[in-house]
């Protein structure tokens, strides 16, 4: 079970996941444990899956054969369909079923970064652009997409958003998925940036410390969202004087 979430913003992505891993004996669930789900390939890539972990490791293998034969160049579509064709060549060849695996990758092309998602149901590559710029994925699915969805009407209005704000938003919407989902997603929340650094595109994981900065601004908002509900009851109205 995970929730992943991706934005693609204005000079970067940015990738959000849970940390929890379900242990399963067929339909049974066994146990739960923390675990990292994201995976930073030549600092340059981010790659975040959801489904049988195996896949997921072996389609990280494929991303950084992909990178290391420097098959990240020409258009991010070209690199997409590459790596979806080497994805599932190497599902069918243990003949692993579809439906079994999605993920978010992260990547630059030519300067620029770019968000593919790549759908559980069929593993077909979807570019997010400017006019659709988030998505997620998982069993946090149903929780997360009316949450981006109300994001995009309260802060997204003009397009996407900066790297920093888009950190916000993910952190924010992983961390309500965490706090209602009805099992098997749990925290504490990741979220790697490819971003900028020293004139050139790095992927990297945040810090503890990072993430309880984010964390913290996500208890304000809803602090301050308290405080407004208050406003519209009148709580804070001044007293009517006595004649």
């Amino acid at each position: 079970m995970t929730v992943l979430v991706g934005l693609l913003c204005k000079d970067g992505v940015v990738v959000g996941t849970d940390s929890a891993a379900t242990f399963a004996s067929g339909q049974l669930r066994t146990i739960e444990q923390t675990t990292q789900k994201i995976d930073i390939v030549g600092e340059k890539v981010i790659v975040a899956g959801t489904g049988q972990i195996g896949l997921g490791q072996r389609f990280t293998a494929i991303v950084q054969k992909a990178w290391d034969e420097k098959h990240f160049r020409g258009s991010a579509i070209d690199v997409a369909k590459k790596l979806c064709a080497d994805g599932i060549n190497d599902f069918v060849s243990t003949r692993a079923p579809v439906g079994q695996f999605g993920c978010l990758v992260a990547y630059p092309v030519g300067g620029k970064a770019f968000l593919c998602e790549f759908a559980p149901t069929d593993f077909q590559p979807e570019l997010k652009t400017e006019r659709l710029w988030y998505s997620s994925m998982g069993s946090g699915q149903p929780i997360c997409d009316p949450f981006l969805g109300l994001m995009r009407k309260a802060f997204w209005k003009q397009g996407p958003p900066s790297h920093q704000d888009g950190i916000f938003a993910v952190t924010w919407t992983i961390q309500h998925a965490i706090e209602l989902n009805p099992g098997g997603v749990n925290g504490p929340v990741q979220i790697a940036v490819l971003s900028v650094v020293n004139g050139d595109l790095r992927a990297r994981l945040l810090s503890d410390a990072e993430l309880a900065e984010h964390i913290g601004n996500v208890e304000g908002a809803i602090t301050h969202l308290g405080d407004y509900a208050n406003i519209m009851r009148g709580n804070n109205a001044p007293d009517i004087p006595k004649v």
